[in-house]
Protein backbone atom coordinates (compact mmCIF):
# COMPACT_ATOMS: atom_id res chain seq x y z
CA UNK A 1 0.00 0.00 0.00
CA UNK A 2 1.47 3.34 -1.08
CA UNK A 3 0.60 6.36 1.03
CA UNK A 4 0.57 9.68 -0.79
CA UNK A 5 -0.09 13.11 0.71
CA UNK A 6 -3.54 14.55 0.22
CA UNK A 7 -3.78 16.64 -2.97
CA UNK A 8 -5.09 19.65 -1.10
CA UNK A 9 -5.62 19.86 2.59
CA UNK A 10 -6.17 22.56 5.16
CA UNK A 11 -5.14 20.31 8.04
CA UNK A 12 -1.51 19.70 8.92
CA UNK A 13 -0.11 16.37 7.79
CA UNK A 14 2.26 14.22 9.86
CA UNK A 15 4.08 10.95 9.25
CA UNK A 16 4.40 8.77 12.36
CA UNK A 17 6.43 5.63 13.00
CA UNK A 18 5.28 2.73 15.12
CA UNK A 19 8.77 1.46 15.89
CA UNK A 20 8.97 -2.08 17.23
CA UNK A 21 11.65 -4.39 18.51
CA UNK A 22 10.23 -7.81 19.30
CA UNK A 23 7.05 -7.24 21.31
CA UNK A 24 8.08 -3.76 22.47
CA UNK A 25 7.47 -0.27 21.09
CA UNK A 26 9.91 2.64 21.00
CA UNK A 27 8.36 5.85 22.33
CA UNK A 28 9.58 9.43 22.57
CA UNK A 29 8.97 11.64 25.59
CA UNK A 30 8.03 14.97 24.08
CA UNK A 31 9.54 18.22 25.34
CA UNK A 32 7.75 20.27 28.01
CA UNK A 33 7.21 23.23 25.70
CA UNK A 34 4.22 25.49 25.28
CA UNK A 35 2.98 25.55 21.72
CA UNK A 36 3.57 21.89 20.84
CA UNK A 37 0.98 19.14 20.86
CA UNK A 38 1.09 16.79 23.86
CA UNK A 39 3.95 18.48 25.74
CA UNK A 40 5.60 16.26 28.33
CA UNK A 41 3.78 13.14 27.11
CA UNK A 42 5.03 9.98 25.45
CA UNK A 43 4.33 9.63 21.76
CA UNK A 44 5.45 8.25 18.44
CA UNK A 45 8.44 9.47 16.49
CA UNK A 46 7.74 11.46 13.34
CA UNK A 47 6.52 14.88 12.35
CA UNK A 48 5.08 17.30 9.84
CA UNK A 49 5.41 16.91 6.10
CA UNK A 50 7.32 19.69 4.39
CA UNK A 51 5.88 21.24 1.19
CA UNK A 52 5.92 18.69 -1.67
CA UNK A 53 7.29 15.98 0.64
CA UNK A 54 5.77 12.50 0.60
CA UNK A 55 4.79 10.88 3.91
CA UNK A 56 7.55 8.28 3.51
CA UNK A 57 10.22 10.90 2.84
CA UNK A 58 9.02 12.89 5.86
CA UNK A 59 9.16 9.79 8.03
CA UNK A 60 12.77 9.01 7.08
CA UNK A 61 13.81 12.65 7.55
CA UNK A 62 12.13 12.89 10.95
CA UNK A 63 13.68 9.63 12.20
CA UNK A 64 17.12 10.91 11.17
CA UNK A 65 16.53 14.23 12.96
CA UNK A 66 14.95 12.78 16.10
CA UNK A 67 17.04 9.66 16.82
CA UNK A 68 19.67 9.37 14.07
CA UNK A 69 18.00 6.25 12.68
CA UNK A 70 17.62 5.28 9.04
CA UNK A 71 15.37 2.21 9.01
CA UNK A 72 15.87 -0.65 6.59
CA UNK A 73 12.10 -0.73 5.99
CA UNK A 74 8.94 1.26 6.64
CA UNK A 75 5.60 -0.43 5.96
CA UNK A 76 2.58 1.82 5.35
CA UNK A 77 -0.28 0.93 7.72
CA UNK A 78 -3.16 3.40 7.56
CA UNK A 79 -4.06 7.06 7.22
CA UNK A 80 -6.40 8.86 9.59
CA UNK A 81 -7.79 12.35 9.41
CA UNK A 82 -9.18 14.28 12.34
CA UNK A 83 -10.32 17.84 12.67
CA UNK A 84 -6.78 18.99 13.56
CA UNK A 85 -4.45 16.67 11.62
CA UNK A 86 -3.97 13.97 8.99
CA UNK A 87 -1.70 11.17 10.20
CA UNK A 88 0.16 8.70 7.97
CA UNK A 89 1.14 5.66 10.04
CA UNK A 90 4.04 3.35 9.25
CA UNK A 91 5.50 0.29 10.94
CA UNK A 92 9.28 0.49 11.34
CA UNK A 93 11.36 -2.34 12.80
CA UNK A 94 14.17 -1.27 15.13
CA UNK A 95 17.16 -3.29 13.96
CA UNK A 96 19.86 -1.77 16.17
CA UNK A 97 20.64 -1.48 19.86
CA UNK A 98 19.10 1.47 21.73
CA UNK A 99 22.58 2.61 22.72
CA UNK A 100 23.33 3.43 19.05
CA UNK A 101 20.45 5.92 18.81
CA UNK A 102 21.01 9.58 19.66
CA UNK A 103 18.16 11.68 20.95
CA UNK A 104 17.94 14.82 18.82
CA UNK A 105 14.44 15.89 19.85
CA UNK A 106 12.43 15.26 23.00
CA UNK A 107 13.42 14.48 26.57
CA UNK A 108 13.81 10.71 26.49
CA UNK A 109 13.04 7.52 24.61
CA UNK A 110 12.57 3.93 25.67
CA UNK A 111 11.10 0.59 24.68
CA UNK A 112 7.79 -0.20 26.36
CA UNK A 113 5.60 -3.27 26.53
CA UNK A 114 1.89 -3.79 25.95
CA UNK A 115 1.05 -3.36 29.65
CA UNK A 116 2.55 0.15 29.73
CA UNK A 117 0.60 1.11 26.63
CA UNK A 118 -2.64 -0.21 28.11
CA UNK A 119 -2.03 1.72 31.36
CA UNK A 120 -0.86 4.82 29.45
CA UNK A 121 1.99 5.29 31.92
CA UNK A 122 5.69 5.02 31.09
CA UNK A 123 8.67 5.58 33.37
CA UNK A 124 11.36 7.92 32.00
CA UNK A 125 14.85 6.74 32.95
CA UNK A 126 16.29 10.21 32.24
CA UNK A 127 13.72 12.18 34.23
CA UNK A 128 13.21 9.48 36.86
CA UNK A 129 9.45 9.94 36.72
CA UNK A 130 6.37 8.45 35.16
CA UNK A 131 4.56 10.27 32.37
CA UNK A 132 1.38 9.59 30.40
CA UNK A 133 1.18 8.57 26.76
CA UNK A 134 -0.59 11.18 24.59
CA UNK A 135 -4.18 10.04 24.03
CA UNK A 136 -4.07 9.77 20.21
CA UNK A 137 -0.73 7.97 20.36
CA UNK A 138 -2.10 5.45 22.85
CA UNK A 139 -5.12 4.84 20.60
CA UNK A 140 -2.83 4.30 17.59
CA UNK A 141 -0.69 1.84 19.54
CA UNK A 142 -3.73 -0.04 20.83
CA UNK A 143 -5.08 -0.30 17.29
CA UNK A 144 -1.71 -1.54 16.06
CA UNK A 145 -1.56 -4.13 18.83
CA UNK A 146 -5.03 -5.39 17.93
CA UNK A 147 -4.55 -5.48 14.17
CA UNK A 148 -0.83 -6.03 13.54
CA UNK A 149 1.21 -7.11 16.57
CA UNK A 150 0.51 -10.82 16.00
CA UNK A 151 2.72 -10.48 12.91
CA UNK A 152 5.74 -9.25 14.89
CA UNK A 153 8.67 -11.51 15.67
CA UNK A 154 8.78 -12.75 19.27
CA UNK A 155 11.48 -11.47 21.61
CA UNK A 156 14.38 -13.95 21.68
CA UNK A 157 16.30 -13.92 24.92
CA UNK A 158 19.69 -15.57 25.40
Amino acid sequence: MLIQPAATTSTPEVALAIITQGQQWLLQLRDDLDGILYPGKWGLFGGHLEPDETPLAALYRELQEEIGYYPSAATPLWTETEERVTRYLFHVPLTCELSTLRLGEGQDFCLVDAAAIAQSRVFSPRLQQERAIGAPHQQILLRFQGEYSHKLAPVIRA
